[in-house]
């Protein structure tokens, strides 16, 4: 396996435990990400290859892969190593996993997808590759041209390897637009140029330039630059031309001549780019350059077959996936893998008259478009697979949330301008109207007032009134210098500040009154406004310093000037919660905290490697300061001790802007010259806080005040104005006060993602008024009893029978059928009017619209949708249950289905919410859990109650565990004390716990164990009466627990020698073992027995692993066990060849239920492998809790990162989403494979014997 060459050392080791590190992962966790658009400047930016396309941002590529369990495109990688625009993007015809791209910069970049990384880069290409194309007739050489030329060839690897110039492609009159390869003709290439000529070349033959120009522009100077140029798949010779004004041509390459000149319906139609649909021969698409109209034509007619007006904004580029998503629907209940996700619908085409001969093409386009749009296009199906819309193309320089909705983010770019998105669904609702140029900063109005200030590089600061859509003021003070920074004040609406280039800091009125004009030596590049003192505002100035400033008075000069920075301060912060305290930012990479009230630096943070950018402060934790830099890192600061807790790495650019709301303080939005935002949840850092929540700890353990919070080694407390209100609230109640005060602290410190859906869940299942529910609620998951009543459509009731009922169904179920194959959205009203309601719920699932497929189920449950029965059994009210009994297996079915699809793609909570609405709690409390949302799980779950209960106690125990890790034993012990029978937990505790006698007698006091001296006498007594489980129980409890570790061994290995053993006969033994502390188990008395114990529960957790049905991990486990056996000195009854062969049986009799594609061929498992796997499954027995069966994933694991690149030494292959790291401090593995991993076998994979805790 590949992950053995990176761990294989450890195994032959057994002085392991000396100088190894603690196991850790980041503590700032990725939770949403806001990719960027396709960029609008140059052509050829899309390109697909099988089942991936990709599109360039300005700096980075983003790669989507087709995922065959939904049939969906997701999200795979995002590729960025080019630090200047790339210009070109080209995949290799030969290899699927390869492609190349060109850049502002000279460089040439060869990628390969499937591993995310360079495999080749060429520097300097004598000009910018401008395009660039794979050459078809060699398999490892890319061509590219600047605008003059001329094409040099790259050959890769091999003897020939370096760079050539084409024969003849060089010294041309006309700048080149593109080129492109013939398919089949070796060697034959054809330019297009900006006077809308072509050259053609082709090896033998005489080469021809500047050809084939539109006649009309035949004797002229006038340029019509060539838009697209594709050969036709069909022939040697055809080409198919557009000129961006003089339409498109079907010329003939050999006898020069022009074959068919199409006809667009109205003159002012452009052509900007053109495809031809592999799987129809001889139609084409094109998408014109002003409006998002796609046209579809066939070679045979000079017009087109049909126009979709996709979008109001025009095409920039489209590619034709040449193996589109296959329809996998059938009549019969599908599984899984049959589905597809629709995220947005086009506008509906007209439908073809009788008169248009052509059927539309089946197909799926990649459609680029201006403002930076991309999607998907079934042109069958004529509706949206994916559409990702309104994307930034260019760099993001500041990002802020609306003062009054923490859901909604305002992100100010150098492409012009100003979005704002709703972070829960993470799409843009509002953009600001026009292109203002370069924006800098943004800032709200306070409060509810709905305007943004915008400041831009050359025309001024401006206010975008977002309801009216337009701009309602513009300040131009600073004439055409830069404005860096605005800033509106957070206490007085009316007074506004921004600071520019040319060396004034300018306070005014909203109505343009100017207050102050704060001179400065140079350019001021940032401005705020204390949040405790709105008379106050510091700026930060290129000479190196920063001011404060009083604007109360009259005076123009500054009340301090904090000098100490070596290069220009950028940005300077007020902190909201330390009255006087701010930070500033410099070139010189660090952050300086400084005392308005000592006139002093109090703390100098340094770490960064690059100019510091975006810097904030939490709102509820006085010192947490987070940075942003050049150099590609966030970093977050303890600013007591200035100590780095955190460096996140995932964006591929320089982050500008960082940013929280007050009511959400621990969920983080930052932006970045990679075009993306990202979402972050900080929760891990007050993890212990967190569990005091849940505990019911007292209120001085979770709120406190500044001065108190900021004393060295103190714990984190909240001391923000949210935290206040929500405890002045719930003192203020009467009743169940430990409901409220969870709901309100978990909607608080849960990132977006359904947290508030999923509470809103809750209450209606606890019966609350449903006039209390807030308005958001309906836009979310609902309860089943408040989905919106299902009306017919209109259309069912022109269908009504005009004949006999059962002729009429028998006909329409035949046109059913037909426009289910034709996959057409007519056939619902023909479904409904017939009431069958099976298909058409399957009809939705099949096409992704799985909410849809909810919504019809629900409505059939609640009798509002007609049903017929044509042929009923022996009485109508048998005949009604069973047809309600259907309708409810339907319901659940459906509910099912999206909730995996939303866990599937991380998030875990909104399919928790799919339960909810149909009343399964044991479901949704899994989801959570296996989500590793335990802290959610076990608030939810303690106001569900008794339902609840099995997951909240399963949940508290990986809490304990959790806590074991921070370390917070006293926590662990009041979590695992809340729930019932807990003794057998509270042992391993304190089992675990590393304390001296003392210490550890006062935990077993706590959990109301017997002392340690006295559990050594409880151990021997029970020995002596051969109760095995006590002995090992008390001795693991006692002053020497390695005395357990020979007994529990001996009694495990007898059982699993015996022929009808069972994993619950061993497992609750094992597992006891595994608590024993981890300096006993390093003992050197102790290698054998300690090398038995990792062998055993290696072993074992495999079988876990099986019966969990955590796919991704069982091979590794059986690898693991196999390379300990080989490597240390034990005598287990286990044999190398019986663990390979209940591999292989697994792998044979698994793949009839789970295989990996369609196309992979299928080997069934022979005779002796389903018996070895028959009695695997004897053994296993079933899993107590049933709901937590199920691969993990966390929020974010499907989410790239830019750079922070990480190989798994499970697989081999990069991680994508959360990262674990194991205690050598350099090997890792993904976290949701870390969660499955701990949950089976709890000690690491590198065979160290120490503790995995990734909870």
């Amino acid at each position: 396996m590949a992950w053995m060459t990176y761990i294989s050392h450890w195994f032959e080791q057994d002085d392991w435990y000396e100088g190894l590190q603690r196991v850790n992962m980041s503590q700032v966790r990725q939770v949403g990400l806001l990719a960027a658009g396709c960029q609008p400047w140059n052509r050829d930016v899309c390109a697909a290859s099988g089942d991936r396309f990709a599109y360039c941002a300005t700096l980075a590529i983003y790669v989507y892969q087709l995922d065959h369990h939904y049939n969906e495109f997701k999200l795979h990688a995002i590729m960025s190593e080019h630090k200047k625009t790339i210009t070109a993007l080209s995949w290799c015809p030969h290899n699927p996993d390869l492609f190349a791209s060109g850049s502002a910069d000279n460089l040439v970049i060869i990628w390969n997808v499937a591993e995310q990384k360079v495999i080749a880069k060429l520097d300097s290409t004598k000009g910018t590759p401008a395009s660039l194309s794979w050459c078809w007739n060699a398999g490892d050489a890319v061509a590219f041209a600047s605008h003059r030329g001329p094409l040099f060839i790259w050959t890769i690897s091999g003897p020939d390897s370096g760079v050539t110039v084409h024969r003849d492609a060089h010294s041309f009159l006309s700048d080149i637009c593109m080129f492109r390869w013939h398919t089949q003709k070796k060697g034959k290439v054809a330019f297009g140029h900006v006077d809308g000529s072509l050259s053609i070349f082709q090896p033998g033959n005489k080469s021809q330039k500047h050809v084939l120009r539109p006649d009309s522009l035949e004797g002229t100077d006038e340029e019509d630059p060539v838009s697209a140029l594709e050969w036709d798949p069909l022939s040697t010779d055809y080409l198919l031309v557009a000129n961006l004004h003089r339409g498109i041509r079907l010329v003939d390459s050999e006898s020069l001549c022009c074959i068919t000149t199409f006809s667009f319906p109205s003159a002012a139609a452009s052509v900007q780019c053109l495809a031809w649909v592999p799987s129809a021969p001889g139609m084409f698409i094109t998408g014109d350059s002003q409006v998002g109209v796609l046209r579809i034509w066939n070679v045979s007619r000079t017009t087109p077959v049909d126009n979709f007006k996709l979008k109001k904004t025009g095409f920039h580029c489209l590619h034709v996936l040449n193996s589109p998503p296959r329809k996998k629907f059938s009549n019969q209940s599908p599984t899984k893998n049959h589905y597809t996700s629709s995220t947005s619908e086009a506008v509906p085409p007209p439908t073809l008259t009788q008169n248009q001969a052509f059927s539309l093409p089946p197909g799926h386009a990649v459609c680029c478009f201006l403002d930076g749009g991309v999607g998907l296009y079934d042109m069958g199906a004529k509706k949206w697979d994916f559409l990702r819309d309104l994307g930034h193309v260019e760099t993001i320089f500041d990002c802020k949330f609306k003062p009054d909705n923490p859901n909604l983010l305002a992100t100010a770019s150098f492409d012009g301008t100003i979005k704002v998105w709703d972070i829960n669904t993470l799409t843009a609702v509002y953009t600001s109207p026009g292109n203002e140029g370069v924006i800098y900063s943004l800032s709200w109005a306070p409060g509810d007032l709905n305007c943004i200030a915008g400041a831009t590089s050359r025309n001024g600061a401006f206010i975008w009134d977002i309801k009216k859509g337009k701009m309602i003021q513009r300040f131009n003070e600073h004439g055409k210098n830069g404005i860096f920074c605005i800033a509106w004040s957070h206490k007085d609406s009316k007074r506004i500040a921004t600071c520019s280039g040319d060396g004034y800091c300018i306070i005014r009125t909203i109505d343009g009154k100017i207050l102050h004009k704060y001179r400065h030596p140079a350019a001021v590049f940032g401005c705020d406004w204390s949040q405790n003192n709105k008379d106050m505002i510091a700026t930060g100035c290129e000479d190196k310093n920063v001011r404060v400033y009083y604007v109360a008075t009259s005076s123009d000069q500054p009340l301090k000037v904090f000098s100490g920075h070596t290069e220009k301060v950028f940005h300077v912060r007020w902190s909201p919660l330390r009255e006087g305290t701010l930070c500033s930012g410099s070139d010189d990479g660090s952050v300086r905290i400084w005392d308005y009230t000592q006139d002093a630096c109090i703390n100098i943070l340094s770490g960064h490697t690059a100019p510091v950018r975006g810097l904030m402060w939490n709102t509820e934790i006085p010192y947490l300061l987070i940075s942003g830099s050049w150099d590609y890192t966030i970093k977050v600061w303890d600013t007591r001790e200035g100590i780095c807790l955190d460096t996140v790495c995932d964006h591929g650019a320089d982050v500008y802007g960082l940013t929280c709301h007050p009511r959400r303080p621990f969920t983080m939005a930052s932006c970045s010259r990679d075009s993306t935002v990202r979402l972050w949840s900080l929760t891990p850092l007050i993890t212990p806080l967190q569990i005091n929540i849940l505990a019911d700890r007292p209120w001085e353990e979770i709120l406190g005040n500044t001065d108190s919070a900021i004393e060295q080694g103190a714990p984190p407390l909240l001391c923000g104005k949210v935290s206040r209100d929500i405890k002045q609230e719930i003192e203020k109640l009467s009743g169940n006060l430990r409901v409220k005060k969870l709901r309100w602290f978990s909607e608080c410190l849960s990132p977006p993602g359904g947290s508030d859906n999923l509470w809103n869940l809750v209450a209606v299942i606890k019966g609350q008024d449903d006039s209390l529910l807030p308005q958001n609620y309906c836009k979310g998951i609902m309860h089943l009893k408040h989905l919106i009543k299902f009306r017919t459509w209109d259309k069912a009731l022109s269908v009504a029978p005009s004949v006999s009922v059962k002729y009429w169904k028998k006909l329409m179920q035949r046109r059913a059928d037909q426009l289910i194959q034709e996959d057409k959205d007519d056939v619902i009203p023909y479904c409904i009017a017939i009431g069958d309601v099976k298909k058409l719920v399957h009809f939705f699932m099949s096409r992704g619209q799985l909410k849809e497929a909810l919504l019809v189920a629900q409505a059939a449950c609640e009798g509002n949708m007609q049903t017929f029965h044509v042929s009923t059994p022996k009485g109508p009210s048998f005949s009604d249950d069973i047809y309600k009994e259907d309708f409810k297996e339907l319901l659940q079915e459906a509910c099912r289905e999206l909730a995996e699809w939303y866990f599937q793609d991380g998030r875990a909570v909104l399919a928790a919410c799919c339960h909810l609405a149909v009343d399964n709690i044991e479901l949704a409390m899994a989801y959570l859990i296996r989500g590793n949302e335990l802290e959610l799980a076990v608030c939810v779950g303690t106001v569900l109650g008794e339902p609840a209960a099995p997951a909240t106690h399963y949940a508290l125990e990986l809490l304990a565990r959790k806590c074991m890790m921070i370390p917070a034993w006293d926590l662990a012990a009041d979590l695992l004390l809340m729930t019932p029978d807990s003794e057998l937990q509270l042992v391993k505790l304190c089992a675990f716990y590393p304390g001296c006698t003392e210490e550890r007698n006062d935990l077993h006091e706590k959990c109301k164990l017997p002392t340690v001296e006295e559990c050594m006498q409880l151990a021997e007594t029970a020995h002596a009466d051969g109760k095995i489980f006590e002995t090992i129980k008390y001795y693991l409890l006692s002053q020497e627990p390695e005395k357990a570790l020979p007994i529990g061994i001996d009694f495990i290995k007898e059982h699993i020698s015996s022929s009808d053993w069972t994993l619950d006969t061993i497992y609750p033994v094992l597992d006891l073992l595994s608590y024993i502390r981890t300096e006993k188990l390093a003992l050197h008395t102790c290698t054998e027995a300690r090398n038995e114990l990792l062998i055993l529960c290696g072993y074992v957790g495999a079988l876990l692993a099986i019966r969990r049905q955590y796919q991704s991990i069982v091979p590794a486990l059986y690898e693991y066990t196999s390379q300990l056996l080989k490597r240390r000195k034990v005598s287990v009854p286990l044999k190398i060849e019986h663990l390979s062969e209940e591999l292989d049986a697994w792998r044979a009799c698994t793949q009839i239920v789970n295989p990996s594609s369609e196309d992979s061929p299928y080997t069934p498992p022979s005779d002796s492998q389903r018996l070895v796997y028959a009695t695997l499954l004897k053994r296993l027995k079933e899993e107590p809790l049933r709901g937590i069966v199920g691969p993990d994933y966390v929020t974010g694991s499907n989410l790239p990162s830019h750079s922070d690149t990480h190989i798994s030494c499970l697989t081999g292959l990069k991680i994508q989403g959360p990262v674990f790291f194991l205690e050598d401090g350099k090997s890792t593995i993904s976290l949701n494979d870390a969660l499955m991993w701990a949950k089976v076998n709890p000690f690491s994979p590198l065979g160290t014997g120490i503790r995995l805790n990734p909870f």
